[in-house]
């Protein structure tokens, strides 16, 4: 049965290796049958939380900026994916203040149930974004429907594009897609 698959990208740069990724899991999940929204933070105006709460009454955020449609798609959304950079070891804050501002769906009702998480780095170490994926499940605790389904994380890539030569990793993502 096709799944409803929101892809967020987190990346401002151009070549953004962890858009790359990202669009290897939407052309995945594309092949598999499901329905895929992509949406890149880049272009979106996306202020901070002001924590007013107001949200928790009327499940809409006072602010008016592109967050309100945003906050629908992902309210609508069976699965979830999360695509960032991994700045300090930690999430981007792009991601961090998209996060923080879908407080709205919190105590309402919401359809994603899998929530993923790619990550892309320079440092390769293999617990590079151990801190990312902490402050993802953070989020998705709140969610008590929801679930982290898993993680990918590219480290070695640096400059813009330079995942591209990873094809492994490429190939890690577009299968992550299809088995969604």
């Amino acid at each position: 049965m096709p799944k409803k698959v929101l892809i967020i990208s987190s990346s401002l740069r151009q070549g953004s290796n962890s858009e790359i990724l990202a669009r290897e899991v939407e052309k995945g999940a594309l092949n598999a049958g499901h329905n895929v929204e992509f949406l890149c933070l880049k272009d979106k105006n996306i202020q901070f939380c002001r924590g007013c709460l107001a949200c928790q009454k009327t499940q809409k955020c006072v602010i008016r900026d592109d967050m309100n449609e945003m906050i629908g798609q992902v309210k609508n959304a069976d699965v979830l994916v999360f695509a960032t950079p991994v700045y300090y070891y930690e999430m981007s804050g792009q991601m961090k203040t998209f996060l923080d501002r879908c407080n709205p769906l919190y105590g309402g009702e919401y359809r994603f149930r899998d929530v993923y998480l790619l990550t892309t780095s320079y440092d390769d170490s293999p617990d590079v974004s151990e801190r990312s994926t902490s402050g993802l499940e953070g989020w998705i605790v709140c969610f008590d429907k929801s679930h982290l389904a898993g993680v990918l994380s590219g480290g070695g890539v640096n400059d813009p594009k330079e995942v591209s030569n990873h094809r492994e990793l490429l190939d890690k993502a577009y299968q992550l897609g299809k088995n969604i």
